[in-house]
């Protein structure tokens, strides 16, 4: 075997690359997040009213897409009415839909966008909501 030495260090580094994913999660703790519900504005609404624009399993898993797509119907097609799954009519806009009732971002959004290790592009176009901690909206 000629260079026998090269086929080690070749295999060496495929094994390396191969294990990075899971040597780099050794020592972080799982811990799921659980994105906070209970803002001023929701907490005004009544039973009937608590319901997002989609169903919870909906929003988890394909809210981005959603954002996504009114984004391209906003501003590329001009149209800002949404229809959702219920037949219910909504603006379409992040600011004054979304971040009306979930306007604690730091417990709603960045939570989970921190556990995932993504950092949406949200924000360098549209105005960060103010937050409100519990005892100031009671005043």
């Amino acid at each position: 075997m000629y260079d026998g030495w090269k086929i080690i260090a070749g295999l060496v580094v495929f094994v390396v690359i191969v294990t990075l994913p899971f040597t780099m999660s050794i020592g972080k703790a799982y811990i799921k997040p659980e994105p906070r519900i209970d803002t001023p504005e929701i907490q005004k609404l009544s039973d009937a009213e608590k319901k997002c624009i989609e169903s919870k399993e909906f929003m988890r898993t394909k809210h981005f897409q959603l954002l996504n797509e009114w984004r391209d119907e906003a501003i590329r097609s001009g149209h800002r009415v949404y229809v959702s799954s219920t037949g219910k009519t909504y603006t379409i806009s992040l600011q004054n839909t979304c971040m009306k009732c979930h306007s604690n971002k730091s417990k709603f959004c960045d939570e989970c966008h921190t556990f995932a290790e993504e950092i949406p592009y949200c924000w360098d176009c549209h105005i960060q909501p103010k937050e409100q901690n519990q005892k100031e909206a009671k005043r």
